[in-house]
């Protein structure tokens, strides 16, 4: 069998290729290189490992036969067109913690570089001139920090500085007040915090929202001593409106590391010996380009094993808890079962999680129900990315709720499914034990102890004798073998359902001969092999 194809279209580190191991075709090529990027990925790929310089449009996506995963080894995707790999069912991954340490590093590394004059004290010294009176700069001991955006980055930069003695405070209207208490932090408003600050560092991502929110405005609100780091993301620091700060003597200093129009090498701020400027450095050291690398290798193996990546930053669900993942292909089976069953695609379906795995966040079960039932009725490939947008397509909805009562099991899901015809009908299924061995106990009220296999067989009749008698007889005659059979009824002489698991799939024609013999009123096959 022909290995996945994985190509490499920016230098990554070795790690990532240990990482990725021997069961992929690796092939190369200069992602920057639009004459040779597209051809590369028309010629058939299941995933693409960028950085930064690999655009990633819809043209490209377009062009990419099989694409399954784009994988970004690091934080940004500002050159990945997200709905275009959505609508095409691509996976797009990225390392959202491979560079935290290395951006918050830095940023202490600008605070404190702008606090002593380092970057100018270092050119004159370099250009013969010994000027000590002129660089006096300020300590950090016993100042207050202002940190905007009180993310992960904003947090580590926190704990740092108050090893360097500095009262923390922070804006951040996400956050909640007893998660900064227990970080020794005060929450703030913006405004208390532009007055109060002696230093002020930027984690914030650019949105609508936050584009120049430090800007003409909230420079006249702080002290005259302050000094600005921003090392999250150019233009959420008006670099303009800085400039004239800093000249007007409104603000005493800066570090940056990003700007509003990168590769930026022309600007009024390089001409102040107040502002200390770095090339868009936060994410480069080795260890988080080695981070980076490896965890999008992570990643695309899953990927490419049919497993949901908890990076995956367009899929409906976020990460996924241990305790629910195994449920994941259950669902599945369980709404494919239930869309053959029922004989079309349900309009709106409810996954009941019961039991101990109710104390988790299994929402992701509902895309896992969608991709299941859609699954049943289309040729061309559905997925976790791509599902929820063709269920929407389709008039199809699906929801989660937890409920930790569960009278038979210690956990289980019911699939309770609604048909625009007013029909509705439930399909339950558990785990079982320590190999988490997949179960459908139950569906349409029938109780069952049936191991979902590739080819099922489902039917529906009142009970009688013969009709066990009639199935074997038209399946041997067809050279069908039989792996496992149940019968369930509700009471003698009244409905009764016969599953079967079979080893190879079954006609129409014989289903329809054997439906015809036994009178029954509901006659399904059920192939899992996708």
């Amino acid at each position: 069998m022909a290995k996945p194809v994985v190509l490499i279209a920016e230098e990554l580190s070795p790690a990532t290729m240990q990482a990725l191991g021997p069961d992929f075709e690796i092939r190369h090529v200069d992602g920057a290189d639009r004459a040779a990027l597209l051809p590369a990925l028309s010629a058939g790929v299941d995933a693409v490992l960028i950085r930064s310089a690999t655009k990633m449009d819809a043209e490209a996506i377009a062009a990419s036969k099989g694409l399954k995963v784009i994988a970004r080894a690091g934080v940004g995707l500002d050159n990945v067109d997200i709905p275009a790999a959505t609508d095409a069912g691509v996976m797009v991954v990225n390392a959202p913690t491979s560079n935290i340490v290395s951006a918050a590093e830095l940023a202490i590394s600008l605070l404190l570089a702008s606090a002593r004059f380092v970057s100018p004290a270092h050119a004159a010294l370099k250009n013969g001139k010994w000027a000590r009176s002129k660089f006096t700069g300020a300590e950090v001991f016993e100042k207050t920090l202002g940190v905007i955006g009180f993310g992960k980055i904003g947090q580590l930069v926190a704990h740092r500085m108050q090893a360097f003695g500095m009262n923390v405070i922070a804006y951040d209207p996400y956050l909640q007040p007893a998660r900064a208490a227990q970080l020794g932090v005060q929450l703030v408003t913006l405004d208390e915090l532009l007055a109060k600050s002696d230093f002020i560092t930027i984690h914030l991502p650019k949105t609508k929202e936050t584009v120049n929110l430090i800007g003409e405005e909230a420079l006249k609100k702080v002290k005259p001593t302050v000094r600005i780091i921003n090392a999250a993301r150019g233009g959420v620091l008006d670099e303009n409106a800085l400039y004239n700060a800093i000249k007007e003597g409104r603000v005493a200093g800066a570090g940056l590391d990003v700007f509003a129009t990168e590769p930026c090498t022309d600007s009024p701020l390089f001409e102040l010996d107040q502002v200390v400027a770095t090339p868009h450095l936060g994410a480069s050291t080795d260890e988080a380009q080695e981070r980076a690398g490896i965890a999008v290798a992570v990643s695309v193996r899953k990927a490419l094993a049919g497993d949901l990546v908890p990076d995956a930053v367009n899929v409906k669900g976020g990460a996924v808890h241990e305790e629910i993942r195994p449920s994941l292909p259950l669902v599945e089976k369980m709404a494919e079962i239930a869309t053959a069953y029922a004989g079309g695609l349900p309009s709106s379906m409810e996954v009941q999680v019961l039991g101990e795995i109710a104390a988790y966040d299994a929402s992701v079960l509902a895309t896992s129900a969608l991709k299941g039932a859609i699954e049943t009725t289309v040729e061309d490939d559905v997925t976790y990315v791509n599902a929820p947008k063709l269920a929407e397509e389709r008039g199809m909805s699906a929801i989660v709720k937890n409920d930790p009562n569960c009278e038979q099991f210690r956990s289980s899901i019911q699939l309770k499914v609604a048909m625009s015809s007013g029909a509705n009908f439930v399909v339950e299924g558990t785990l079982v034990g320590i190999r988490k061995v997949e179960k459908i106990v139950s569906i349409d009220g029938f109780g069952l102890d049936l191991s979902p296999g590739k080819h099922m067989i489902f039917l529906r009749y009142m009970d009688k004798p013969g009709v066990i008698g009639s199935m074997g007889g038209a399946l041997g005659k067809a050279g069908v073998n039989i792996a496992g059979m149940q019968v369930s009824r509700r009471e003698i002489g009244g409905m009764a359902l016969m599953a079967l698991t079979v080893d190879d799939a079954v006609s129409e024609s014989i289903l329809e001969e054997v439906k015809q013999s036994t009178g029954a009123d509901l006659a399904r096959t059920v192939n899992l092999e996708k």
